[in-house]
C-alpha cells in the first residue's frame, strides 16, 4: 500500500498532542501536569482553578495514598488527599523553596476553610516567601524552641559540662540549675520564653528566702547555662544579662574578737535561726551546712554529725565530734513531725529566710558588733582555735577544709582523719567559748603535737 504523505501542521498537533497525555500521565512525579483528568475541565479541556465546585469532586487516585492536585491559577497552591488507616484527610496546602530546600506547609482542612479562604492563606505564606521570610521553618523553629525547656536544655548543659568542671563545681551548677528550689519555677518553660522579669523574680525570692550571697551563685550558674546556649544556637540572648547582680562573694578577712562572739551568742534568740548561729559558732562549719542539718546526719549517743559528701562544698564526706555545748543545743530543737531536717518547716534546703534573720540579730547587737557576716564565723573559730594552740592540719580536719595541709600530693597520700585530736581541739575550743559566755578569760595554751 502506498503511504500517504501528513501535513506539517497536523503531524506538528499529533506531535504536540501525543506530549500533552505524556505529561499528564506524570502526576505528582514533580512536572506539573498541563490538566488533570480528575479535575472538571473547560471547553477547552484545561484544568480550572480549585474553587468549592471543583474541589468537592476530586478523588484519591487508585492505588495512591497521597496525592496532591495544583491550582492551575495559583501556582504552588494545591489540594492534597492522604489516606491513613482507612482514614481521608483533604487538606489545602502550599509548596515552596526556600534557602535551597522544598517546604510543603499546611493551610487548613477542607471541613474548615473553603478553597477562598484557603487561597487567600496561600497568598499570604508565597507573599512572605517572596520577601525572603520561610514559614513552614519558622513553624518548625517554635515547636523545637517550646519541647526545649529550661530543664532539658540544663541537663544537657551539664552533661556536657561533667567532664570539664571541678567536683565541686559541677555539684553547685546542679544544685542552682536543676536540684534545688533556685529556679524551679522556669524548669517547665521554653528556655527562649524565659524573660528578665522572670529571672529577677527568682532572683528576689532567692535573696529573700537564702541570702544574698546565694542568689549571687545562683544568678551566676544560670548566666553560664544561658551563655553555653547561645554558643549552641539554642537561644539568641541572656535574660540574665541586665538583672542586678545581688553581689560577688568577696574574700574577707574579718575575723571576730572574743567579745564580738560572745556577744552574737548571746544576742541570739531561742529560736532556729539562734541556734544555727550558736552550732556555727561550736563548730566553724558552713552555714548550709548547719542551715541544712538532717535528723539521720545526728548521732547524739556517739556525740557526732556525719555530713555526707553531697551537702559538703569540697565532695568530702565530714565526721564531727560533737562537745557537750553543741549537743545539748542539737537536743534542744524540738522534732517536727514528719520532717527529716532540724530547721526551716516546708522548704527541701532546711532553714530560708537568711538575711531577715540576720538583720534581725544585727538589730539587737546594734553597737557591740559591726560589718560582719555568717561566714566571718567559720573563720574566726579556725583564727581562734590556731590561738590556742591547735596545729594547722588538726583545724583544717576539724572543719573539713581541703587546703594547706591536705592539698596536693600530702592529701592524696595523707587520708589520717585525726579523730582523736580534732575531738581534743572541739573540746578545747568549746570549753574556751563556756568561758567567753560566762564573762570569764581563758589563758592560751600549747596543744600537743599530733
Amino acid at each position: 500500500m502506498k503511504r500517504q504523505k501528513v501535513p506539517f501542521y497536523l503531524a506538528f498537533c499529533t506531535f504536540s498532542a501525543n506530549q500533552c497525555n505524556q505529561e499528564i500521565s506524570l502526576g505528582n512525579s514533580g512536572k506539573r501536569p498541563l490538566a488533570s483528568p480528575l479535575l472538571p475541565r473547560d471547553n477547552m479541556g484545561v484544568a480550572v482553578k480549585l474553587n468549592t465546585r471543583t474541589v468537592g469532586r476530586i478523588k484519591l487516585p487508585s492505588g495512591k495514598t497521597d496525592h496532591i492536585e495544583w491550582d492551575d491559577e495559583l501556582k504552588k497552591y494545591g489540594f492534597r488527599l492522604r489516606s491513613d488507616s482507612g482514614r481521608l484527610s483533604r487538606t489545602f496546602v502550599v509548596q515552596y523553596r526556600s534557602r535551597g530546600r522544598t517546604r510543603r506547609i499546611t493551610i487548613g482542612n477542607y471541613e474548615e476553610l473553603t478553597p477562598e479562604q484557603a487561597r487567600t492563606g496561600a497568598k499570604a505564606i508565597l507573599a512572605k516567601v517572596a520577601l525572603g521570610e520561610d514559614p513552614q521553618g519558622d513553624k518548625q523553629a517554635q515547636r523545637l524552641s517550646a519541647a526545649r525547656t529550661l530543664h532539658s536544655v540544663a541537663t544537657d548543659y551539664l552533661a556536657m559540662k561533667e567532664s570539664m568542671l571541678r567536683p565541686a563545681s559541677y555539684r553547685m551548677a546542679k544544685l542552682y540549675l536543676l536540684s534545688g528550689n533556685y529556679f524551679r519555677p522556669l524548669h517547665s518553660s521554653a528556655i527562649t520564653d524565659i524573660t528578665r522579669a522572670d529571672v529577677a523574680s527568682c532572683l528576689n525570692r532567692i535573696i529573700r528566702e537564702s541570702g544574698r550571697v546565694t542568689a549571687h551563685m545562683a544568678r551566676s550558674n544560670l548566666s553560664s547555662l544561658y551563655t553555653w546556649a547561645l554558643q549552641q544556637g539554642i537561644v539568641e540572648q541572656n535574660p540574665v544579662v541586665g538583672t542586678e547582680d545581688p553581689g560577688p562573694a568577696k574574700s574577707r578577712d574579718r575575723v571576730l574578737k572574743d567579745g564580738e562572739l560572745a556577744a552574737i551568742w548571746r544576742a541570739c534568740n531561742d529560736d532556729d535561726y539562734g541556734r544555727i548561729i550558736k552550732l556555727l559558732i561550736c563548730t566553724g562549719c558552713r552555714r548550709d551546712e548547719i542551715g541544712g542539718l538532717r535528723q539521720g546526719e545526728i548521732d547524739l549517743d556517739a556525740g557526732t554529725i556525719t555530713l555526707p559528701a553531697e551537702r559538703v562544698k569540697n565532695g568530702h564526706a565530714h565526721v564531727l565530734p560533737l562537745p557537750p555545748l553543741a549537743r545539748s543545743i542539737i537536743a534542744s530543737i524540738p522534732q517536727r513531725n514528719g520532717r527529716d531536717h532540724l530547721f526551716g518547716t516546708r522548704s527541701s534546703g532546711g532553714h530560708t529566710g537568711w538575711d531577715r534573720s540576720k538583720k534581725d540579730l544585727d538589730g539587737r547587737l546594734a553597737g557591740k558588733v559591726a560589718r560582719w557576716v555568717v561566714h566571718d564565723i567559720r573563720r574566726s573559730v579556725a583564727t581562734r582555735m590556731a590561738d590556742l594552740g591547735v596545729e594547722p592540719h588538726i583545724i583544717e580536719a576539724a572543719i573539713n577544709h581541703q587546703s594547706g595541709h591536705k592539698a596536693g600530693i600530702a592529701g592524696t597520700y595523707n587520708r589520717s582523719r585525726y579523730e582523736k585530736q580534732v575531738a581534743a581541739a572541739m573540746s578545747i575550743w568549746c570549753s574556751h567559748l563556756e568561758s567567753l559566755i560566762g564573762g570569764g578569760e581563758r589563758k592560751v595554751v600549747a596543744f600537743p603535737a599530733a
